[in-house]
């Protein structure tokens, strides 16, 4: 399990433009990623929309900004268009980053248990090192880490 302090281990995936994206491709910068269930479902549209609304004051320190989920590059592509979200969305199906990030897992939904993603957020300093982490997150609260990031 990952903690405060260890490097982000590093991937490369898919995004919502059809271009692979590798994580340390961002040294020097820092990087707000964050793992959500499902595109277009209520709480993921919070979650994506609060970090939205908060994106000009992110933007302006220099903060990367990335949402993945297991979903298809092509319903991405939607989700982003039908929200205008101005962040990178990163397409893991087999859910091989989340698992390494610790955000894949067992979860109770409408009463039964699931395997699936646990909403989670990590930000990742300069140099590659997890600077905060919480996992099993409420939606609006991946807006609030970015900002205290910021």
């Amino acid at each position: 399990m990952l903690e405060r302090g260890a490097t982000a281990p590093d991937f490369t995936l898919v995004a919502d433009d059809g271009k692979k994206m590798k994580l340390s491709s961002l040294r020097g910068k820092k990087v707000i990623l964050y793992f959500y269930p499902k595109a277009d479902t209520p709480g993921c549209t919070r979650q994506a929309c609060a970090v939205r609304d908060v994106y000009p004051k992110i933007e302006k320190k220099d903060v990367t900004v990335i949402g993945i989920s297991p979903d298809k590059p092509e319903k991405l592509v939607k989700f982003r268009e039908k929200y205008n979200l101005p962040f990178i969305l990163l397409s893991d199906p087999d859910h091989k980053v989340a698992e390494a990030y610790g955000a894949w897992g067992e979860k109770k939904m409408y009463g039964k248990t699931v395997e699936g993603i646990l909403r989670s957020h990590f930000a990742i300093d300069e140099k590659g090192k997890i600077a905060e982490l919480e996992r099993k997150v409420k939606p609006e609260t991946t807006a609030d880490v970015a900002l205290r990031l910021t």
